[in-house]
């Protein structure tokens, strides 16, 4: 089961992911609303930091192709893309794509999956971020094809497992779940635990 560990913003934490040996790493930028936005330089830093073996995620709100064609500089694996994909950012991006859809637009799927950019989805819950599960009877509906799917939304140490049990996606994608109660960051302790969960299944 491959992991993914969204919305890292320090050194010490790809120090973390790089001890987990976890697959992903999501970094979130042009999105200033979330408190885990991190600038084109601190992206560059945390690449750098991390071990060759993850592969490194931008993930993007509806972004303009200006903002992709400045993430491909710095060799990103995947672009996540939550929100609005342009047609012209389609044809010009040579970076794989990672859909990023929620329970209001699930609907899209059928549209994204016959494109060759896309590389993979990300199913995540209304609001991502929040820290909110959704009903994954959505996306144990959807259709399995050879690209990539990940679950989102809400995931933690506890669920999980039933999580991964009842959807059967290529892997699982956690932020908050990972992410101290009382302090700003990720938790070490949380990240290995939740590792350590899905390595078993």
């Amino acid at each position: 089961m491959k992991v993914k560990i969204c919305g890292i913003t320090t050194i010490e934490e790809t120090e973390y992911l790089n001890h987990n040996h976890v697959d992903f790493a999501g970094m979130v930028m042009f999105f200033p609303k979330s408190k885990r936005n991190i600038t084109l330089d601190q992206a560059k830093l945390l690449t750098d930091a991390l071990d060759s073996a993850i592969q490194k995620v931008a993930v993007v709100v509806s972004p303009t192709l200006e903002q992709v064609l400045q993430l491909e500089k710095l060799h990103f694996d995947y672009i996540q893309i939550h929100g609005t994909l342009s047609e012209e950012l389609l044809q010009e991006t040579h970076t794989p794509i990672l859909k990023a859809f929620n329970v209001n637009d699930i609907s899209e799927y059928e549209y994204y999956h016959s494109l060759p950019q896309i590389a993979g989805y990300v199913f995540d819950a209304a609001k991502p971020g929040s820290g909110q599960t959704f009903d994954w009877s959505l996306v144990q509906a959807v259709p399995k094809d050879e690209k990539l799917l990940l679950l989102a939304g809400g995931l933690n140490a506890d669920n999980v497992e039933e999580a991964i049990r009842f959807v059967h996606p290529d892997g699982v994608d956690v932020s908050s779940g990972v992410e101290y109660d009382d302090l700003a960051g990720k938790d070490p302790l949380k990240i290995t635990q939740f590792v350590q969960i899905c390595r078993k299944l």
